[in-house]
Formats: C-alpha cells, sequence, structure tokens
C-alpha cells in the first residue's frame, strides 16, 4: 500500500511540475523588424514598365488587379504585404517606405508604415 502512495504521489507530482514547463515549448513570435524600400505591386515588383507614367500611377493602376508589396530594389528582394498592410500602403504608393512588423517567410505582417528619408 505504501509503495501505490508513494508512486502516486511522484506521478501527481511529476504532472504539477512538468505542466508548467510546457508553455516554454510553443513557438515564439518573431522579433519586429524594419525594412525600407518602395511601395509597389505585385505585378511589377522591382522595377516598373515603360510607359505607365510614373511609380505611384502605375502602382495604383496595376494594383486594381493585384496587391501592394514592398519592392526592396537594394537587395532585389520582393516582400508580400498582409491585409493591415494592403490598407496602409495605398497613401504610400510608389513611395520609398519604412515597414514596421513581423516578418514570416516573404510575408511582412505590417504595423506600420512611414515614409523613408
Amino acid at each position: 500500500m505504501k509503495t501505490v502512495s508513494r508512486m502516486l504521489t511522484l506521478l501527481v507530482l511529476g504532472v504539477v511540475l512538468v505542466t508548467p514547463l510546457s508553455g516554454f515549448a510553443q513557438k515564439t513570435q518573431p522579433a519586429e523588424k524594419t525594412l525600407i524600400g518602395y511601395v509597389s505591386d505585385n505585378h511589377c515588383g522591382l522595377k516598373h514598365m515603360a510607359g505607365m507614367g510614373d511609380d505611384k500611377s502605375c502602382t495604383l493602376m496595376c494594383v486594381k488587379h493585384g496587391k501592394f508589396v514592398l519592392a526592396d530594389r537594394d537587395h532585389k528582394r520582393v516582400y508580400q504585404l498582409d491585409k493591415t498592410g494592403q490598407v496602409k500602403a495605398r497613401e504610400f504608393a510608389g513611395q520609398k517606405v519604412k515597414v514596421t512588423g513581423r516578418l514570416s517567410g516573404k510575408t511582412i505582417h505590417v504595423t506600420a508604415i512611414e515614409a523613408a528619408s
């Protein structure tokens, strides 16, 4: 009887000690980053086609059938913008910007967009 009681006590103690530690196994969110580039569209990406007007006009025309992206011309990368970024990017179409957010693959989960100097 003592052995069963001790085993049960150890089992309960083990569960009590391990349960709080299981929270550490959860994935932590990536830190926010600030990326600099140009608000473009997913059709043109890094470079707008000739004859489409200035960068702003081309971006706004092309985004009617697409989505806004951040075009990092220095590093030759194009990042997708999440739903929040789609709304915030319209104001900065064709402009150089700083986008702050969490990067997940090639998608930025946007928290802020502001003009870059």
